[in-house]
């Protein structure tokens, strides 16, 4: 019996045929394959530019330190997300200032992140947790109140959309942000292996970013005018996060398929809530008609003690039936790095704290067949119905 998993890529002949294509020509890195994959991200998300990066968590860390972030300076963000937003406020010497989700949506509540706001705040963190777009209206207007960053962690909601002001508008857009980030691992709505990407509109902030890649190095035609082609200058401490054309040539692949790739998320994720929507003690997501969730992740959150048995016991019981769930995430400030150096008290994290208890995401990536859509259905209901 073949497993399920909770996630995974669909790479088809395209995709293969794009990374050979690149293999056999002169350029494998730092050729002409990145720039057209940032081209591609610009069009798709509305941004004016597009850097790509080895990694969400990449991503991430320049755009915190292309915000100005740094020691003494706070940035505001969700505990429910993978360690990788929180852990770049701290790359970049500032503090990270959890704010409590709103249970309902999972995603950050912007009238606890007013409260969370100091005179050492820099930045706020929306996360779009599992592909359903936060209040970014919202968000911006407290932004601007109090003349904060705001770099949004779209790294679930690649293609999500919600509407503002009667226009749909594009997670990447940054209509209501500095900065956007994506990342393309392999569980997510496209991929290039490892990799991400962030998009911003604003130039000065884009030439940061690209600096910042590749060792803080400025190269500029007044320069090479003046000290010659090989001439470059390092003004920043950067990284190598540079991505590859084989990689660029992947997504390129990916995300002229986006579309479809998308909608057979969105089939599965109909089911779903037409199988599980109506079984007293299960949640299933809920979306208002003014956000388009991309789900990256379906969530159910279900009510173990009710149903009389323990999460642990439910997720061993579907492994061994092949059905491999997870659980996004345990939050942030229970990790014992963060409860030694912050020391937050879970008990003002109420919505973040009965989120967890109840968690559990359930398979969902576009390459699942009817056949394994079935199959965790009635895997999940058997168990939920008490057999």
């Amino acid at each position: 019996m073949k497993n399920i998993p909770y996630g995974r890529q669909l790479i088809d002949k395209d995709d293969i045929r794009a990374a050979v294509e690149v293999l056999k020509s002169d350029w494998i890195t730092q050729g002409p394959k990145i720039k057209e994959f940032e081209d591609a991200l610009t069009r798709y998300c509305g941004a004016k530019y597009a850097v790509a990066v080895s990694s969400g968590t990449a991503a991430l860390h320049i755009a915190c330190l292309a915000a100005g972030l740094k020691e003494q300076g706070e940035a505001i963000t969700t505990p429910i997300t993978f360690l990788a937003t929180a852990n770049s406020i701290i790359y970049s010497g500032a503090k990270p200032v959890f704010a409590d989700i709103n249970y309902a949506t999972v995603n950050i509540d912007p009238k606890e992140i007013k409260k969370k706001i100091t005179k050492k705040t820099k930045a706020i963190l929306p996360v779009h947790f599992a592909g359903l777009p936060c209040d970014m209206s919202e968000i911006h207007k407290i932004a601007k109140d109090n003349n904060l960053t705001i770099i949004e962690d779209g790294c679930h909601a690649f293609g999500a959309e919600y509407r503002s002001k009667g226009k749909w508008v594009k997670i990447g857009s940054c209509r209501y942000s500095d900065m956007t980030v994506f990342s393309f691992h392999p569980v997510k709505h496209i991929t290039t292996g490892e990799g991400g990407a962030i998009t911003t509109n604003n130039r000065k902030i884009y030439e940061k970013l690209l600096a910042l890649r590749s060792h803080g190095t400025y190269k500029t035609q007044e320069m090479i005018e003046g000290k010659g082609l090989w001439y470059y200058e390092m003004r920043d401490l950067g990284f190598n996060y540079r991505i590859t054309d084989i990689q660029c040539a992947i997504g390129l692949s990916q995300i002229r398929k986006i579309d479809d790739l998308i909608q057979k998320r969105l089939r599965i994720a109909e089911i779903y809530d037409k199988e599980f929507g109506s079984i007293d003690g299960v949640e299933i997501p809920r979306v208002n008609k003014d956000k388009k969730h991309t789900y990256h992740l379906y969530l159910l959150k279900i009510d173990f003690d009710k149903l009389k048995t323990s999460r642990k016991k439910f997720v061993s019981l579907l492994k061994k039936k092949g059905i491999f769930t997870q659980v996004h995430y345990i939050p942030i400030y229970k990790q014992p790095y963060y409860k030694k150096r912050y020391k937050v008290n879970s008990k003002n994290f109420k919505n973040s704290e009965k989120y967890y208890k109840k968690a559990l995401s359930i398979p969902i990536y576009s390459k699942m067949t009817d056949s394994e859509v079935k199959r965790v259905v009635s895997n999940i209901k058997e168990l939920l119905n008490g057999n």
